[in-house]
């Protein structure tokens, strides 16, 4: 599976088989964070088999089961941190895609179980990622048509039209796809709407819009 197809098949999955995780997912997925972590300056961290975090109330309203996995999203606190976890944590998501894994980003129903996972000083939770192999494969949300999601000044390219088809599957709170990106020439601007985790949202967004898109044909403005 390419990462291209693993944007189109991953779909949120909140039911977990009970079965470990293979050697050989854990040491990719092992590597890749060691490599984000140098290049985001991210503290990122891969939580193996660790039931509590859900298998709280919060947990079980957000109708989670059999979560013994999760990867979590820790870096410095800055205005930055939070479109930082999104943009590398579905990296990772889309990564454990093409391993055969499922995943579902998670924001407030879990418990933090602090002696899974390190968080030094000036750092911050931002949020989890459950990683397993779900017992379905889950199915795609509704998305808002690309006009409401963009804006072009002149002709639209085609790999800008490619980016954004890709940046509409990117999974969002609560479905809600508050962002908006530019273009203008060769250049794409993403701005985050205003609400809950749009921030990391507009990470995941821009990280799906770079693969679509392919990053030699667009520079990031911040226009």
């Amino acid at each position: 599976m390419t990462i291209l197809e693993a944007i189109s098949e991953r779909h949120s999955i909140r039911d977990y088989e009970d079965r470990p995780i293979a050697k050989e997912a854990v040491d990719l997925l092992e590597t890749k964070i060691k490599e984000f972590n140098e290049h985001g300056e991210l503290h990122i961290q891969l939580v193996k088999n660790e039931p509590k975090a859900f298998d709280g109330l919060m947990a079980h309203y957000g109708k989670f089961s059999g979560v013994k996995n999760y990867i979590a999203l820790i870096g410095k606190k800055s205005a930055e941190l939070e479109e930082k976890c999104g943009y590398y944590g579905e990296r990772l998501v889309l990564l454990a895609q093409t391993l055969g894994l499922n995943t579902c980003w998670v924001a407030m129903t879990y418990k933090k179980v602090k002696t899974a996972f390190e968080v030094l000083h000036g750092e911050k939770l931002v949020a989890v990622i459950s990683l397993g192999y779900g017992k379905t494969q889950g199915v795609a949300h509704k998305t808002k048509p690309m006009s409401e999601l963009c804006r072009v000044n002149g002709e639209m390219s085609d790999w800008f039209r490619s980016g954004m088809e890709a940046a509409m599957l990117a999974p969002t709170a609560m479905n809600q796809q508050n962002f908006m990106f530019t273009l203008d020439n060769n250049k794409v601007s993403a701005k985050a709407g205003i609400g809950f985790y749009t921030k990391m949202d507009l990470g995941i967004a821009k990280c799906h819009f770079e693969i679509g898109a392919g990053k030699e044909n667009f520079i990031w403005s911040s226009k």
